[in-house]
């Protein structure tokens, strides 16, 4: 049985455990001694060392109690987005909220909170079950970098779930592709305010670049945004280069890479304007583009084992379950297209990359009820 006081302690535990990005170990450790404590067999892999982080991506192992039961995968990811450091929750009955300086870091330890409970209240009742495995990665936050290095040689199982969505109430089977955008435009420095005229601001150029993009919802499925600008060397200087970094989210690829070659153009177009001949020679706008695919599209058939088993759980609870597409990309992603089916389940995270961030502890109550019901049905059908 779902412990809901036991869930609320181990949310507050550890989400006041700091775990940025690359900075997981103190949280890895300490989950370590908890999965270990539960009677799982406990691997840290090399992904830590492959994207410059304190830790790898652990991996539990829990043994079947029947013989003949689908081994079952459970993950939810270790890292928050800042400022996630010295988070203080706030308690205001089964309501945790930051305290409006950080993150709360639900985004993914809510996740985690719910997995934790879901193995030890399987061992409490002594259910019968399968194998399950219990992945925990690094740099999640970081473009799924801890899944896209995990290593599957320490993973039996094949099919199960991510929890790490603020959809309540909804199976996550599709999201989209992503592509990771860095455009350089180079101008021509020059003293601003002796000479302006001899420059060429690369930060005008730019703007007029991304005052001409079409950003943000695009259209049903395809989503666009300009995150970071950064260039410029003082204030007395025009600018001679700034980098623009974003990204392009798509369910549909020929939509994706549309979207990404129209904000390149705009940005050409832009350059193409910008020329100014100083003492006998042409200057030119340019730009240069670095474009990286972050992770492919996630889509889950409706017919797979995973999201019949979820609904099925869902009817004998009396839980409404839909399945969803979503415009956010998780662990999910990257896990399908290397070879697993996992569905994206949501761990009850509120306003998340927000210092506005919350959580109702009883919706990881329901969604710990929904996969222990998963994990009983599938060991009740072979034992």
């Amino acid at each position: 049985m779902i412990d809901k006081a036991r869930l609320k302690e181990r949310v507050l535990e550890l989400v006041q455990i700091d775990s940025h990005s690359r900075k997981e170990l103190a949280i890895a450790l300490h989950l370590k001694e908890i999965l270990e404590g539960l009677g799982g067999v406990v691997f840290v892999d090399d992904a830590g060392a492959a994207v410059g982080g304190e830790v790898g991506n652990l991996v539990a192992h829990f043994d079947g109690t029947v013989d003949g039961a689908e081994p079952m995968l459970l993950s939810a990811h270790m890292d928050t987005v800042a400022p996630g450091e010295g988070v203080m929750p706030v308690v205001e009955g089964d309501i945790i909220r930051s305290d409006g300086t950080t993150v709360l870091g639900g985004d993914d330890k809510s996740g985690i909170a719910i997995i934790l409970e879901v193995i030890e209240s399987l061992r409490e009742e002594e259910l019968p079950h399968g194998h399950i495995d219990v992945v925990f990665t690094i740099c999640e936050e970081m473009g799924l970098l801890g899944a896209k290095h995990l290593d599957l040689g320490l993973v039996r199982a094949k099919t199960g779930l991510v929890l790490d969505s603020d959809s309540i109430g909804f199976l996550i089977t599709r999201a989209p592709a992503a592509n990771l955008v860095e455009f350089e435009v180079h101008g021509l420095e020059a003293h601003a305010g002796i000479c302006p005229e001899r420059g060429m601001s690369a930060l005008q150029v730019a703007a007029r670049g991304i005052a001409a993009m079409q950003l943000g919802r695009i259209d049903e499925d395809t989503t666009a945004n300009i995150g970071l600008v950064n260039g410029g060397t003082a204030v007395n200087i025009v600018p001679n280069r700034v980098t623009l970094t974003g990204e392009v989210r798509s369910h549909d690829e020929e939509k994706l890479e549309r979207q990404t070659r129209a904000m390149l153009a705009c940005l050409e177009e832009a350059a193409a304007g910008a020329t100014l001949e100083l003492d006998g020679r042409l200057h030119e706008a340019r730009v240069e583009s670095r474009i990286k695919r972050q992770y492919d599209r996630m889509d889950v058939p409706h017919e797979t084992a995973i999201v019949r088993r979820v609904h099925e759980a869902a009817t004998n609870l009396g839980l409404a379950v839909d399945t969803i597409a979503k415009g956010g990309g998780c662990d999910a992603n990257v896990l399908n297209q290397r070879g697993l089916q996992v569905a994206n389940l949501a761990s009850g995270m509120r306003d998340i990359h927000t210092v506005n961030e919350w959580l109702d502890v009883n919706d990881l109550v329901s969604a710990a009820r929904l996969i222990h019901e998963v994990v009983r049905l599938e060991g009740c059908r072979v034992s």
